[in-house]
C-alpha cells in the first residue's frame, strides 16, 4: 500500500513539473517575441530616420547644383498709385462717386545677370499663380489686373484683363506684339505689368463742398474722408518660367502696395516710386 501511494505522488509531481516547464517556456517565447519586435521596430527608426536623412541631403544637393549660380530675377519694380471715381450723378452744388477706386500700376522687370542672350536665359513660358493678399484694406474690394505696359498709370480699368486664377503670357520673339494681352518677349524686353485695384472704396457718396475743383486722382481719397490704413494691403504671388532648355524656374514676389514716399503722398495726387528688390528665381526642375 505505501508503495502504491509513492507512485502515485510521484506522478503527480511529475505532472506538476511539466505544467510549470510549459508556462515557462511560453513566458520566455513571449519574451522573446517581444525582444524582437522592439529590435525590429528599433532597426527600422533608425534605417527610416537614416533614409529621411540621405534623402534630405540628396534633394538639397540636387538643389544647390541647380541653383549654383543666378539665371534669372527681378532687382527693381517700378511703381504708380493713384485713384479714380465713377460719378452716379452731378450738379452745380454736389456730385455723388458711384465707385470710388484706388489703383496701383506695378512694372516688374526680370532680368538676367548676363547680358548675352542664349537658351538658358530666355523665356519659353511663363505665367502666375497663387495670388494671395497676405493684408487685405478695410474698405474696398481688391482685385489684380493684367495691364499693357502703354496704359501705365492710366486709370483705366479692363474687365477682361482681370486674373482670376492663373495668368499665362504669350511669349513671343516678334519684333513688334500686341501688348493688349498678356505678352513677353523672349528676351526679357518688356517688364510684367500688373493693376492692383481696390475698388468701392466709397459707394453712393455724395461731396457737398464743390467750391474747388474737383480732380480723379489721390486728393479724392481725402475729400471723401479716406484713412490711408484703412486701404493699406500687401499682396504676392508666384511667377513660373520655362527657358529655351525645358529648365523650370519659380520666383515668389511679395508687394506692399504703396500710397506714400518719403517725398509724395498718395493724397497729394499720386505716388510714382522705382523700388529695388532681390527676387531670386530658383530652378526646382
Amino acid at each position: 500500500m505505501d508503495r502504491k501511494k509513492k507512485r502515485k505522488t510521484n506522478v503527480k509531481k511529475k505532472k506538476i513539473d511539466l505544467k510549470n516547464i510549459d508556462k515557462k517556456k511560453a513566458i520566455l517565447t513571449a519574451i522573446a517575441i517581444i525582444l524582437f519586435i522592439i529590435v525590429f521596430v528599433l532597426c527600422y527608426l533608425v534605417f527610416y530616420k537614416y533614409v529621411l536623412k540621405r534623402n534630405f541631403e540628396n534633394t538639397v544637393l540636387d538643389f544647390s547644383n541647380k541653383n549654383e549660380e543666378t539665371i534669372f530675377e527681378i532687382n527693381n519694380i517700378t511703381f504708380f498709385s493713384s485713384c479714380d471715381a465713377k460719378n452716379k450723378s452731378a450738379s452745380r452744388s454736389n456730385f455723388t462717386i458711384e465707385n470710388l477706386y484706388q489703383y496701383t500700376d506695378m512694372a516688374l522687370f526680370i532680368t538676367s545677370p548676363k547680358e548675352e542672350k542664349t537658351l538658358k536665359n530666355t523665356l519659353k513660358s511663363v505665367y502666375i499663380d497663387n495670388i494671395q493678399y497676405t493684408k487685405t484694406p478695410t474698405l474696398g474690394t481688391p482685385s489684380l489686373y493684367y495691364k499693357n505696359i502703354n496704359n501705365f498709370a492710366k486709370s483705366d480699368i479692363i474687365d477682361t484683363n482681370l486674373i482670376n486664377d492663373r495668368l499665362d503670357f504669350n511669349v513671343t520673339s516678334e519684333d513688334e506684339a500686341n501688348l493688349d494681352t498678356p505678352t513677353l518677349y523672349n528676351n526679357l524686353a518688356n517688364p510684367i505689368v500688373l493693376s492692383y485695384v481696390n475698388s468701392n472704396i466709397k459707394t453712393d457718396y455724395t461731396l457737398t463742398d464743390t467750391s474747388s475743383p474737383i480732380t480723379y486722382d489721390g486728393t479724392l481719397l481725402k475729400k471723401c474722408d479716406v484713412l490711408l490704413n484703412s486701404i493699406s494691403s500687401s499682396l504676392s504671388f508666384d511667377i513660373y518660367i520655362t527657358n529655351n532648355l525645358d529648365e523650370e524656374f519659380k520666383c515668389t514676389v511679395y508687394i506692399d502696395i504703396p500710397l506714400e514716399s518719403d517725398s509724395e503722398s498718395i493724397y497729394n495726387g499720386s505716388v510714382t516710386l522705382k523700388k529695388d528688390t532681390n527676387f531670386i528665381f530658383y530652378r526646382y526642375k
